[in-house]
């Protein structure tokens, strides 16, 4: 079955870095695009960022775009979320995502907390 394990999450302080990791098995991880939504307390699940199959293209939310830089490695089933220049308003928990044949996966979400 699908299994998404997001890590790396953690506190950090305003204009720090952190680089998050989507650990995927039970499908053939090459084949799908993968995405990244967050979800802020009080606020709707966003999406942050996608990326293609390949990683040939990708595409990010307008609050995130020239901070947050997403790859994958498909030799290791994994793909990240580069996040630089946090601010304190990027405080949410952190998803990967996978939509195969019109459902979507989730994993268990990584906290991020941006606070000094």
């Amino acid at each position: 079955q699908v299994q998404l394990v997001e890590s790396g999450g953690g506190l950090v302080q305003p204009g720090g870095s952190l680089r998050l990791s989507c650990a995927a098995s039970g499908f053939t991880f090459s084949m799908y695009a993968m995405s990244w939504y967050r979800q802020a307390p009080g606020k709707e699940r966003e999406l942050v960022s996608s990326i293609t199959s390949a990683g040939s293209s990708t595409s990010y939310a307008d609050s995130v775009k020239g901070r947050f830089t997403i790859s994958r490695s498909n030799a290791k089933n994994t793909v990240y979320l580069q996040m630089n220049s946090l601010r304190p308003e990027d405080t949410a928990v952190y998803y990967c995502n996978l939509r195969r044949a019109g459902v979507g996966y989730w994993g268990k979400g990584t906290l991020v907390t941006v606070s000094s």
